[in-house]
């Protein structure tokens, strides 16, 4: 009786391996692109919402969400990125200065440390403190601009400060008599008050980056198609700019307006979004179906060659 085996191991073995690897790249590889989804679904949405639209409407998809989330997530990333190399330079030098009073036994270094921690520790539970107060009242300041940036900053400073300060403390050898236990808990817990608040920050300046993008694509729609759309019936439009001209009567015509000094905004599942050449607050986005009852001419707009 003989046992299958191959080069490296068993072929189960092998298999399990293989099993775990890719579920070890699976898994971020998931994540990653649900948060690239969530991030270019909040900017869009934000953005569309300002020319009047519920981006569900449109019909975009998951790739193409996540193909919009670059330019809403590059700030927050170069942000983060300096922030935790200033971070990972403070860490070193704090480390320093801890290590060489402990090792010279210098009683006075040690104290000053243990006092500048301590009073990171109070600085901290106080930004705690006011972040849970602005959540506390949010009915009263949700009409604040700065209310979805400035409350997530100031826990999360809070929250850090406070737990980098603990372990600061545990460095220098205060808590070794102690349990560490409710301390590693305690500092777990901050740091998860951390990421959820970094998170609420990040979606609030996609939100913000996707009402920018609206603002500026207001201000450059001559950029966008331009769109000459027939149709059967008069369509009644009142938006200032768009020319409305009747087509001449003849034979088998089948469309009898035309309508000029449109753009095109965006296209979705068998619907395209126009509006107008210039965009005021009280214009309105015009939904089209392809579905045969209209007819849709690009005009081009070319530099002479």
């Amino acid at each position: 009786m003989t046992s299958t085996a191959v080069e490296g191991g068993s072929v189960p073995g092998r298999v399990e391996r293989w099993v775990n690897t890719g579920a070890t790249v699976i898994a971020p590889v998931t994540a990653l692109s649900a948060l690239l989804f969530y991030f270019g679904y909040v900017s869009s949405r934000s953005e569309y919402a300002y020319f009047g639209l519920d981006v569900d409407t449109i019909g975009l998809g998951t790739q193409d969400y996540i193909m919009r989330s670059p330019q809403p997530l590059l700030t927050p990333l170069l942000v983060l990125a300096l922030i935790g190399a200033g971070v990972l330079a403070l860490h070193a030098a704090i480390r320093r200065r801890v290590q060489a009073a402990l090792s010279t036994g210098n009683a006075d270094n040690a104290r000053s440390i243990r006092r500048f921690a301590r009073g990171c520790v109070a600085g901290g539970l106080v930004l705690l403190a006011a972040g849970i107060m602005l959540l506390a009242i949010y009915g009263y300041l949700r009409g604040w601009a700065p209310y979805e940036m400035v409350t997530p900053l100031v826990i999360a400073v809070g929250a850090g400060l406070t737990a980098y300060a603990w372990r600061v403390l545990e460095l220098l050898g205060r808590h070794r008599e102690q349990s560490t236990m409710p301390r590693r808990t305690s500092n777990v817990l901050l740091y998860v008050l951390v990421a959820a608040t970094v998170f609420w920050m990040t979606a609030t300046l996609a939100q913000w980056s996707g009402r920018a993008l609206a603002h500026y694509q207001a201000q450059t729609l001559l950029q966008l198609p331009s769109v000459i759309l027939d149709t059967k019936e008069r369509l009644f439009l009142r938006d200032p700019g768009m020319a409305e001209t009747m087509l001449p009567a003849s034979d088998g015509q089948t469309f009898h307006y035309r309508y000029r000094h449109l753009r095109l905004l965006i296209e979705g599942h068998d619907r395209m979004f126009l509006v107008p050449d210039h965009w005021s607050a009280s214009d309105s986005t015009l939904v089209v179906a392809l579905d045969g009852s209209v007819r849709v001419q690009f005009q081009f707009e070319n530099e002479a060659p």
